[in-house]
């Protein structure tokens, strides 16, 4: 799942509720960094990192103690939800700090691997038939979701495939340990240059901690038991909480949002989130292929908005292969670094709502070719 600023912190005070009813606990059945196949996206859903703003309310830097943090922590989320303080605690009281999470948290990004590189990570032939074989055994809900919202049937499992290998690989770490490690003990580089962002970061995960207790009393699940990636994102299509409680859709009105079981929820859900946070148009365009005329420089924008029309990116040398038919639709250019050389790309509004899934560049058209290929489509080299 990506969302709103950083800095709703949980150690200023809040007003308190009239009442604090005990929450539920029923258990539930059972920039540009590359991602493993079946593990969680460096962004988007999967961590809910939102791209960088120049206008974030400033951070207070000072070292909170631990203590003193979470007991405000437990105080305020108390009040904000409208939960009882000793379940929070007792839940509290469950999770574990784990040395793993804050490793893998620590470790220096990778190289950013070009395309001709990162593509054969995701799309293989195994994945592709994967995707098909997964199409096709649940056609009929899949078809109905995309009749519902206009988001292909092939994106959605694209999407699946990418995340947790078609729901075979959603995380093994227990989520309420992923945030409590990750919202009390964010790794400190020890750079001052870095501590901002760190601090934020922490924040960010605490409020995401708290949306889980949310969750947890609106959805009635035993929060101590959800498995998912180590920054804490769930089920199939790897939501965080907060995603989890903006985007999620009862797909099949059983009253439930089920992102670990529900086939018709998990489809529904992915889409809605396409189509409310990334605009996601019916029957447009996703990305065509294009090239960059001789004696025209690069343009190389700083997100993936599509700010230029087809008529005004010609302009600047770049033409599509194949034809566009509405020359007033708004691109935006996207470079990738093939095998054999350069690949220039037209990336419309859909491919930007792919990006609010996960901002990598990389990432959005690997699941836009793995749908293309699910769909029997022939795929352009790497």
């Amino acid at each position: 799942m990506i969302r709103r600023a950083l800095v709703c912190c949980l150690t200023l005070g809040m007003v308190a509720c009239a009442t604090q009813p005990k929450a539920p606990v029923s258990p539930v059945a059972p920039a540009e960094t590359p991602v493993k196949p079946g593990t969680a996206p460096a962004t988007g859903p999967a961590e809910a990192v939102p791209e960088a703003k120049v206008d974030l309310p400033p951070v207070d830097l000072t070292p909170v103690p631990f203590e003193t943090a979470r007991a405000n922590f437990v105080r305020d989320t108390a009040a904000r939800y409208r939960l009882d303080p000793a379940y929070i605690e007792a839940t509290l009281a469950q999770a574990q700090i784990r040395e793993p999470i804050i490793a893998a948290m620590s470790r220096p990004a990778e190289r950013v691997k070009p395309w001709n590189e990162y593509r054969p990570m995701f799309i293989t032939q195994a994945r592709i038939d994967g995707g098909r074989n997964f199409l096709a055994q649940h056609r009929d809900e899949l078809m109905r979701v995309q009749e519902r919202t206009g988001v292909p049937a092939e994106v959605i499992v694209s999407i699946i495939g990418v995340e947790t290998s078609y729901g075979r690989n959603a995380g093994n770490h227990r989520v309420l340990d992923a945030l409590y490690t990750l919202a009390f003990k964010y790794p400190r580089s020890g750079d001052p240059a870095k501590l901002e962002r760190e601090v934020r970061r922490e924040l960010f995960f605490r409020d995401e901690l708290a949306k889980l207790f949310e969750l947890s009393a609106l959805e009635k699940l035993d929060i101590t038991g959800i498995k998912g990636s180590y920054a804490g994102a769930m089920g199939m299509g790897q939501f965080m909480p907060s995603s989890y409680l903006d985007y999620a859709v009862d797909g099949n009105g059983d009253g439930r949002r089920d992102l670990f079981n529900s086939y018709d929820d998990v489809f529904s859900s992915i889409a809605n989130y396409f189509v409310k946070k990334g605009g996601w148009v019916r029957g447009g365009t996703v990305a065509v292929p294009a090239t960059l005329q001789a004696g025209f420089e690069e343009f190389n924008p700083t997100d993936w908005t599509p700010s230029l029309t087809v008529t005004e990116l010609a302009a600047r040398g770049y033409q599509p292969v194949t034809p566009v038919m509405a020359v007033n639709a708004k691109a935006t250019p996207v470079t990738l670094e093939g095998s054999n050389g350069k690949q220039y790309w037209l990336g419309f509004q859909n491919y930007y709502a792919i990006t609010r899934y996960n901002i990598s560049k990389m990432y959005a058209m690997a699941v836009f070719q793995l749908s293309q290929a699910i769909a029997g489509k022939e795929l352009p080299p790497a």
